[in-house]
């Protein structure tokens, strides 16, 4: 008997392997002229990686296989190997085929909302890191329910009545002014669980979204969390990890970063 997970990610794996890769769904193929790349080499040339093992997890295209000579890029769709003139691994689901401390950097762009067993996907990434490695990890953050039935480039004409009003609620909802308040109360509150936990390995608090993998309406309609960097920041602090950038837990309450910049203890 085909069980719900084992049912969700056949879909899964079909919907990423069937993607036409020269859609807007993934543009271009200029690794400068991707978001990603001023980022990634900033990174790369502060912790010297060039000479270094890296991975890439989510590597799509493999646009950035060769601003380091070690690369290793891993993705869900084995279509994605034409690609490569570099080790490309084809992953089924969040564990890595990668043994214990094998590299000294990772880094990730728009990747971890879409993985939906996202706890042991980040497992995985500590576990893979040596001592002392490096992570850039920018995964896309608050990602919206709604983004699975595109609500937001939907025409009101398409919409039955109720999905009309989920859409004119969008701009409300949407809006710092509304938003910004319930976000900050929410970290105060996991900040007191953190505090009163602390010692012991974090739960990632996270929200669940129904990922849309029958049509891709906008950006994300096909991811499956909603994350807050803060409370990946409490994970990776609650494991010995630095957070650069936000070592101060009052300056981690305002975080409305990019990326996040993540180093595992040395020993």
């Amino acid at each position: 008997m085909t069980t719900i997970n084992e049912a969700r990610d056949r879909h899964r794996k079909e919907f990423y392997e069937n993607i036409d890769r020269e859609s807007e769904y993934a543009p271009g193929d200029d690794p400068v002229q991707h978001p990603f790349h001023e980022l990634l080499t900033t990174f790369i040339d502060k912790w010297n990686l060039q000479q270094k093992k890296c991975l890439e997890i989510g590597s799509a295209k493999g646009l950035f296989q060769d601003l380091v000579v070690d690369y290793t890029g891993v993705d869900l769709a084995s279509s994605l190997s034409k690609y490569y003139h570099k080790p490309f691994f084809p992953v089924a689901d969040a564990r890595l085929p990668f043994p214990n401390a094998t590299f000294d950097a990772v880094f990730s762009y728009a990747t971890y909302e879409h993985i939906p067993d996202i706890d042991i996907a980040l497992e995985e990434l500590v576990r893979v890191m040596k001592a002392g490695a490096v992570c850039l990890l920018a995964p896309a953050w608050h990602t919206r329910a709604w983004f699975a039935d595109g609500y937001s480039v939907r025409p009101f004409s398409d919409l039955t009545f109720s999905q009309k009003l989920i859409k004119a609620s969008i701009p409300i909802r949407d809006s710092p002014l509304i938003r910004y308040p319930f976000v900050i109360l929410r970290r105060l509150a996991r900040l007191g669980g953190y505090l009163l936990g602390r010692g012991r390995p974090a739960v990632l608090k996270h929200r669940k979204l129904k990922a849309n993998y029958q049509e891709y309406w906008q950006s994300d309609s096909d991811a499956c969390n909603s994350l807050d960097p803060f409370d990946v920041i409490l994970w990776f602090r609650s494991r010995g990890f630095v957070c650069h950038g936000y070592t101060n837990l009052a300056k981690c309450l305002l975080v409305r970063t990019y990326a996040l910049e993540l180093q595992k203890p040395p020993c």
